[in-house]
């Protein structure tokens, strides 16, 4: 996160799954969750430790993909960066975006990227996303 928003990436042509869909920063756990969710971001957008801090570990939440017939376990982690221009994206994506929570609906995305959001997002820009959805439904453009 950066100045009250989040990172989304857009997956290649070259991955395995879900491709052309938004997704944060992910990977196959093959060492402890935290310490993946490092190695993955320094993979995917070249941005270091020293560049981190970790502002919350969520709960882990389950997304079954009966399609692929597969049943991820998703570890959310929120981590802040210094300075988004230092975002260097590697093969596993194409495009980057930082977005309001609130925007995340406007996206095809990976299954349960906005649950697995809401799991680590500070409470107060929480509520302020859901005041904004329901005043954009009750007066849309």
């Amino acid at each position: 996160m950066h100045n009250k928003k989040v990172l989304v990436v857009r997956r290649s042509g070259r991955v395995g799954t879900y491709r052309g869909r938004w997704a944060g920063i992910s990977g196959y756990a093959e060492a402890p969750p935290h310490e993946q969710a490092r190695r993955e971001i320094l993979e995917e957008t070249g941005i270091g430790p020293d560049d981190l801090r970790l502002v919350k570990a969520g709960e882990p939440l389950e997304a079954p993909d009966e399609e692929l017939g597969v049943r991820w376990i998703v570890h959310p982690f929120l981590f802040e960066i210094g300075d988004p221009a230092k975002v260097r994206l590697d093969w596993e994506n194409t495009e980057a975006r930082w977005i309001s929570p609130a925007e995340i609906e406007d996206l095809k995305t990976v299954p349960k990227l906005e649950e697995a959001l809401e799991r680590v997002w500070p409470r107060e820009a929480q509520s302020n996303a859901a005041r904004r959805k329901s005043k954009h439904r009750e007066n849309p453009r």
